[in-house]
């Protein structure tokens, strides 16, 4: 059975969690100590009050992050609040899922796809030339049954990608490939690694998450068949131009 948006949303948050997460009124905040805006949005687990937007900034200032918000689908009242509030849109993301046994019906060729965990220091590096840090690698150390994917081609490293279950789903975070290695279809040998991992731990979903202006990763994921299932993006208070 394929999961809901909403079920999404929660496997989101198993697979790729906060240091730490507390209610407060209709809020669920996160503490993502610099892990990335994912693991730090405040959602709402209820109906809000203009009042209720307060109490959120003021507590995520006092974890020392800038109040940020996520906005999932269902949320379009609050959006419009954060809006009036002046809040602007910031990376809409797409969830996309797919069965994992649509993946598994080709063999990887050797040597191109590994499947390891504690992180090597070269799938390190690689995250890193994308961004992704120590405090992301952190997030994904707090993950409970997950893995990393290290791709090879033309015998060289070409990306990394970390892959984690919940709920049922395995979830793909942190694909990151070298620049030079792309457009040769690393991405779907990496994705294929991930079901055919998610496939011996007895799961029968996959799921990827890319930002909409990913045009490159929409496109591929769509070639591969994977649907798209729901949507989120974040609210973030405009910045003071001069």
């Amino acid at each position: 059975m394929s999961a809901t948006a909403q079920q999404l949303y929660d496997i989101c948050d198993g697979t790729w969690p906060a240091a730490a997460t507390k209610r407060l009124g209709p809020w669920t905040l996160r503490d993502g100590q610099g892990g990335g805006k994912r693991v730090s949005a405040a959602t709402a687990e209820g109906s809000v009050q203009k009042t209720d937007i307060r109490m959120a900034e003021v507590a995520m200032q006092d974890m020392g992050q800038t109040p940020l918000f996520m906005i999932r689908d269902g949320d379009e009242a609050l959006d419009q609040l954060l809006e009036s509030h002046g809040y602007e849109v910031v990376d809409p993301v797409v969830m996309y899922a797919i069965p994992v046994n649509a993946l598994t019906e080709i063999e990887i060729p050797l040597v191109t796809t590994f499947c390891v965990w504690e992180p090597l220091a070269i799938m390190a590096e690689i995250w890193a030339k994308g961004g992704i840090g120590p405090a992301r690698l952190d997030v994904m150390a707090r993950a409970v049954n997950k893995t990393g994917i290290l791709s090879r081609w033309n015998e060289q490293p070409a990306g990394a990608a970390f892959a984690a279950i919940s709920d049922g789903v395995c979830m793909v975070h942190a694909v990151e490939i070298l620049e030079h290695q792309r457009r040769q279809g690393v991405g779907v040998w990496m994705m294929r690694q991930a079901a055919f991992w998610a496939a011996e731990q007895g799961v029968q979903e996959l799921a990827v998450l890319c930002t909409t202006a990913n045009i490159a990763a929409n496109g591929l994921y769509k070639s591969l068949g994977f649907s798209a299932k729901g949507h989120y993006h974040y609210r973030q208070m405009q910045k003071e131009t001069s």
